[in-house]
């Protein structure tokens, strides 16, 4: 379920003459219920050839779009909310892109050409703007405005043309007229397996549930879709009953209203709203409770065809709506041939059985009721992210009261999330029926609640006790919801009521009854401007557009999937293992085989030469060593043949011993990668001695899925002769992939061409894990003499391939009273997976930026990388840094505790001042890292704001704010200097147009755009006249990764080289016709045979570390930065909320302001993903269960802080990188860091209040289940007593 692929259908109502447009996500949405729909894609929007829309306009000159692969799903969510509102407000803004992720951005830039579109009250947006800017500008020194020229423009809104509601595409007049005047009739598509039956009639539908009892009804195809697709259900036959006008009546009656029930969740949605607007509160409860649901229900393209009944029928757990339908009284309207009843919705969670769905019945309609004067009604939910996820539990309640008393007449209590269907807790409404609304009823309820509602254990590790906890915190949340109403009523109904009779709820209570909304985030960005003296033409220095941001917002950008199918092509999948550790015995392929389409099977006994991927000595027996390892693979006619072909291989297994699936146990059964590694400076052991005190602790930090939004993909052509290959990749490292399909293969190198035109994504993903699956495909061309097409599966690219290295951080150290750290001795475990890939490099790495900005005289460090039975995790963001920092970090933060001091205070007594040696001996200046503190602490207010926080703390129990300032130095450098070595050729030709190629990849980064800049500027000529084709290993050879944030420094270097020697040829030329024009210059250099291309080469930086001495230099410079956050959290459930973020970063002088600033925020953004969410879960087998956006969440619109502040530091210069720029990519992930801080601190508020003030733990991500463990009190306590009650009774 995802949204790349977005479509703007339109539908004609003829019965209403009115036209209505929605989004749809196309990998949900089957062709054959199109029938009378105009469907537009991006394409259809705007492109380069015919004109570009306005939204994709605004998107790319915002910056909106950096890889380029979300970016047409986001002109689709924008541009159907035009059509349907020309000026939207910033709330219908945010809520239709609630559905779209994006991995690069961090949604501002997109946010940011979304509000140009926005309706503007009473100026929201400027005023707020301008009072962000403003308190950061009167923050900053008055020198800095009078020194340098800072900007706050990254794009100029006068540029965009306007959007003009009557240029849209019309609705077709052919299916107007057909809707009008053809007759509906019964629709049969015939597939290759199914048969597709859509009728027009209820009693037609009857007659096809008789004949087909087995058929699905499928509206929305968001629950058999999924199905079908990722669990291999098969269905011969499916219903579609959306046609049928007895399914989709709205009709408002005397006591409710009855919806059809294939009224889609957004057509409910609106009824319910416009039906509030118009009715009196007494009687809107149930629709309030119903819509609050439904506001975070999926995605607005979820939403638009997901169907009411197919919400209530599917009987899911993690339905939201079905709890609050049920403790409503809603009503199901049943009918099967030749009987109609009506069943209250509670009947089938809380009935016996007896009065319920049976399989022959349609349900027709929901009848949603009134509420009645005393009768309170809402609706709860929590989820691992607020909007467009699936709960982990939710709730419906509703009472009834005796008229004019608080004694419960009626109670109803439902809950989801809980069990494998909604439940009801229906002892304990029968218990608490006649009791006063009153503290005594609320503990019992609780109790009797815990000890009825029994919550399974689960596979993939959901605890227990977070759901206990959250089911009785609902109850208690509705306890308050209650109370507060009946205060209102007796105030605003009752004035001569006794008040004592209905108290309201203390003050400091109220605050968690709001939830948390998502806002429209108002951000500034400030950068230094280029000096007035710089020519016109010199982009250097400037926020230029993304080279290819136009044609990733139509749609034109071409990645490995839109290549054009080549003659007679084949679609690879995958065979994988199901088992962690096993030999295989066998390998039936004989059903697979049997399969229409297929074309072979592909083993390592096709492996012409060497097979990089054997586990043993012995090519004729396999070894198993994860789940997800790559067994053999099926190549067919069709992508779906594949699969199909894929999932009847049989594998037979012997176990092995052992399993080692986590850290723990590769310690355990000591499994670790060799070397390990160490580093020690000072006396540890003295120091020790000689300390006032000495804190131990560990912390777990998770894992992270890359979550790039292009999965693995490859093309292999072979060429016919000669045994060449051409090779269409995504990845990071060209140069690797011809390594590897050429050792496959037994042919040269030579003989590989690799091509790369753009990512779409990568952080590190797209290295040696595509030299993998590059293989396999090339292989299975081989063998098979036609091209070969590899799209991974977003399932199986986040089984195979691996992501960030969990990681243990185990500390002691010694510090004095007044938080001076004189002694640490660390040591780090990560968990490396099967085999080495990069963990031995990244376990070294996080021991050289462990210090981060902080120097500890005595300093002993070591780092482990263990071998398990996990898929091997590789290199992603920050290379080790995010985790090793977090740890000292948090030991930052634990002598802060001890010490009494503040955490900042902490900080900046240990931190880097003056210019010393880091702790391999390496030269620092930290200057500029003591100006990004100093400069975050003044323009994000810290100190003011910290006290707010602390007021606002003291006056809401239920709600904490935190806020934290955390410093970063990041080292930059690849540590050997033939990794950083670079090439580039640069071609003029007749006409005057350049043509520029590098070894740098295009991943989202901007490097192309920024090589145009270095081109432009060094020849002076406009970046119009140059133009970057592809990266191919057949015009730059044996060129390194794109990865360590160094792509544009030595790509750059490479650029200017090859730029220097063709002007320094010109140069006689120009020197004869100084006044002459570029075209002239030209042509004259050819007709005097002067060479117009030329290579340009940079050796690389001298980096080098000795790791028996322990000291190098294994960094070329290194950057700083510093951000400050500001968070506030829900104590009842663990949600919490991103108020604000400042950050202050030293890019160097900017090449790209827009794009260095779109880098650092889109970091951001993914540490918090990585500090906050993101949660990769395993099954006791080592079967990795998050396994795509349903399970595993990333950062979404409602993530992003409220108040979004980046500034470059101005004034800094680096003399080691092209333009003294600095390579920007990785750093500001740590940053993220600053939130769970900020969580950190909300929490040590919440267990300081409550006398809990023991030091305590808090693991990575610092998720919501963890938020709410921590922030312990008598819900908490009454868990842990149901639980050793359960157990007691369990072992009597």
């Amino acid at each position: 379920m995802f949204q790349l692929f977005l479509l703007a259908i339109a539908l004609y109502w003829s019965s209403v003459q009115m036209k209505i447009h929605f989004s749809a996500n196309a990998c949900l949405l089957p062709i054959c219920c199109l029938y009378g729909a105009a469907v537009t894609t991006v394409e259809g929007v705007g492109s380069t050839k015919t004109r570009v829309h306005p939204v994709q306009e605004r998107l790319a000159k915002c910056h909106g779009s950096q890889c380029g692969f979300c970016s047409p799903g986001m002109v689709m969510s924008i541009y159907t909310l035009l059509r349907n509102y020309p000026e939207p407000t910033p709330e219908q803004m945010t809520a239709a892109l609630a559905g779209n992720l994006c991995r690069c951005t961090g949604y501002r830039p997109i946010l940011d050409a979304c509000k140009t579109f926005c309706k503007v009250r009473s100026s929201d947006n400027r005023n707020t703007r301008l009072c962000l800017l403003v308190h950061i500008s009167n923050s900053l020194p008055l020198l800095v405005f009078f020194l340098f020229k800072v900007s706050t423009r990254l794009f100029s809104a006068d540029e965009f043309q306007p959007l003009d509601p009557t240029q849209e595409l019309i609705f077709p007049p052919e299916l107007m007229r057909m809707a009008e005047n053809q007759p509906k009739r019964t629709l049969l598509f015939h597939g290759e397996r199914m048969t597709w039956i859509s009728p027009v009639s209820l009693d037609e539908l009857l007659d096809l549930k008789v004949a087909h009892p087995k058929a699905p009804l499928v509206v929305g195809n968001t629950g058999v879709g999924p199905e079908m697709k990722f669990r291999g259900v098969f269905h011969p036959v499916v219903i579609a009953p959306a046609r049928i006008p007895d399914l989709n009546v709205v009709k408002y009656m005397e006591d409710g209203l009855t919806l059809g029930a294939a009224c889609s969740l957004s057509v409910v949605k609106d009824v319910l709203a416009n039906a509030i607007s118009e009715f009196p509160e007494e009687k809107t409860k149930v629709f309030c409770a119903v819509l609050q649901q439904l506001r975070t229900l999926g995605g607005e393209q979820i939403r638009n065809v997901a169907s009411l009944g197919g919400n209530i029928i599917s009987r899911k757990s993690t339905s939201d709506l079905n709890p609050i339908l049920a403790a409503s009284n809603c009503m199901l309207s049943l009918v099967s041939r030749g009987k109609k009843r009506q069943i209250p919705l509670s009947d089938i969670f809380a009935g016996d059985g007896s009065n319920t769905v049976t399989p022959e019945e349609i349900l027709v309609s929901v009848h949603i009721p009134h509420s009645k004067k005393g009768e309170y009604v809402f609706a709860f939910r929590q989820a691992p992210r607020r909007e467009n996820a699936l709960p982990i539990a939710n709730a419906g309640m509703r009472v009834l009261f005796e008229e004019g008393t608080d004694i419960i007449k009626d109670l109803s209590i439902f809950y989801g999330g809980a069990a494998s269907t909604t439940v009801c807790a229906k002892q304990t409404c029968s218990a608490l029926t006649g009791r006063h609304w009153n503290e005594q009823m609320l503990d019992e309820a609780c109790r009797l609640i815990l000890k009825e509602i029994a919550i399974p254990g689960s596979a993939s590790g959901e605890k227990v006790d977070y759901k206990k906890t959250l089911i009785v915190s609902f109850f208690y949340r509705f306890f308050l919801e209650v109370l507060q109403s009946l205060n209102t009523t007796v105030k605003y109904l009752l004035p001569f009521q006794d008040p004592c009779h209905y108290p309201g709820i203390p003050m400091e209570y109220r605050s968690v009854l709001e939830d948390f909304k998502t806002k429209m985030p108002q951000s500034v960005q400030i950068y230094q401007d280029i000096e007035p003296n710089q020519s016109p033409q010199d982009p250097v220095g400037r926020p230029i557009m993304h080279q290819s941001g136009i044609k990733h917002a139509t749609g034109e950008a071409v990645y490995i999937d839109d290549l054009p199918s080549v003659d007679g092509e084949l679609f690879l999948s995958v065979v994988t293992s199901s088992r962690a550790h096993a030999k295989i015995i066998s390998i039936d392929t004989s059903e697979a085989l049997k399969v229409p389409g297929v074309f072979d099977i592909i083993s390592a006994h096709d492996v012409p030469a060497t097979n990089e991927f054997y586990y043993s000595d012995d090519p004729e027996i396999i070894f198993v060593i994860c789940v997800g390892q790559i067994v053999c693979a099926v190549v067919a006619d069709s992508d779906v043949h594949s699969k199909q072909a894929a999932a009847k291989v049989k594998i037979e297994y012997e176990a092995l011993e052992p399993v080692i699936l986590t850290i723990e146990e590769a310690i355990k059964h000591n499994s670790f990668f060799e070397p390990k590694r160490k580093l020690e400076q000072g006396n540890v052991d003295q120091a020790f001695e000689t300390v006032e005190n000495i804190t131990e602790g560990e912390i777990h930090i998770g894992g992270q899925e890359h979550f790039y939004m292009e999965t693995q993909s490859v093309l292999a052509v072979p060429k016919g002769e000669d045994k060449e290959m051409d090779v269409y990749v995504s990845t990071q490292h060209p140069a690797f992939i011809q390594e590897m399909v050429a050792a496959s293969l037994g042919v040269p190198a030579n003989r590989i061409m690799c091509h790369v035109k753009r990512v779409g994504g990568a952080f590190g993903g797209k290295l040696l894990k595509s030299g993998l699956l590059a293989s396999v495909a090339a292989v299975a061309a081989n063998k098979t003499g036609k091209a070969v097409r590899l799209i991974l599966s977003r399932g199986d690219d986040m089984l195979i391939t691996g992501g960030r290295h969990p990681f243990i951080g185990k500390y002691k150290v010694g510090y004095m009273n007044d938080g001076r750290i004189r002694a640490v001795d660390v040591k780090y475990y990560i968990n490396g997976g099967c085999t080495p890939d990069d963990s031995v490099l990244v376990a070294s790495v996080s021991l050289l930026k462990m210090d981060n900005a902080y120097k500890i005289p005595h300093l002993r460090c070591w780092a482990y990388a263990c071998k398990t039975n996990l898929p091997s995790n590789t290199a992603f963001r920050g290379f080790g840094f995010p985790q090793s920092a977090l740890v000292t970090e948090t030991w930052i933060a634990e002598v802060a505790d001890k010490t009494g001091l503040s955490p900042e205070k902490v900080r900046e007594i240990n931190m880097y001042k003056e210019k010393e040696q880091t702790h391999f001996k390496q030269k620092l200046d930290p200057q500029n890292l003591i100006r990004c503190w100093n400069e975050c602490m003044e323009k994000s207010a810290y100190y003011s704001r910290k006290t707010a926080a602390d007021e606002f703390n003291k006056q809401n129990y239920w709600k904490k704010k935190g806020i934290a300032i955390v410093p970063m130095k990041f080292p930059f450098g690849l540590g050997t200097p033939y990794l950083s070595q670079a090439a580039a050729l640069v071609h003029i030709y007749t006409d005057g147009s350049v043509l520029l190629t590098h070894g740098g990849i295009e991943m989202g980064q901007g490097i192309h755009t920024k090589m145009i800049q270095v081109a432009s500027r060094e020849l002076n000529i406009p970046m119009s006249r140059i133009h970057f084709c592809e990266t191919s290993t057949t015009t730059v050879p044996n060129a390194c990764a794109s990865a360590g944030s160094a792509g544009t420094d030595v790509n750059g270097m490479a650029v200017k080289d090859a730029c220097q020697t063709l002007l320094s040829r010109l140069q006689p030329i120009i020197n004869k016709n100084p006044k002459g024009t570029w075209n002239e210059w030209i042509k004259e250099a050819f007709e005097q045979s002067v060479s117009l291309s030329a290579t340009g080469y940079f050796r690389g930086y001298n980096d080098s570390m000795d790791w028996e001495k322990g000291e190098g230099q294994p960094f070329t410079y290194f950057l700083f930065g510093a951000a400050c956050s500001e968070v506030e959290i829900n104590c009842l459930t663990g949600d919490h909320k991103n108020l604000r973020t400042d950050i202050v970063m030293d890019v160097g002088c900017s090449i790209n302001p827009a794009v260095d600033i779109g880098q650092i925020e889109g970091a951001f953004v993914q540490g918090i993903g990585l500090y906050t969410m993101e949660e990769l879960k395993y099954s006791p087998e080592g079967v990795l269960c998050t396994r795509g956006p349903d399970q595993y969440k990333i950062p979404a619109v409602c993530d992003i802080p409220e108040q979004f502040s980046v500034s470059l530091l101005s004034s800094s210069q680096n003399p080691y990188a092209i333009y003294a720029s600095k390579g920007i990519g990785e750093a500001g992930l740590f940053l993220g860091c600053s939130v769970f801080f900020a969580l950190r601190d909300a929490i040590t508020s919440v267990r300081n209040e409550r006398g809990l003030k023991t030091s305590f733990v808090l693991n990575s991500p610092l998720t919501a289940e963890q938020i709410r463990a921590s922030c312990a009190d008598d819900f908490t306590e009454m868990v842990i007593e149901s639980w050793g009650r359960v157990c007691s009774s369990m072992s009597g």
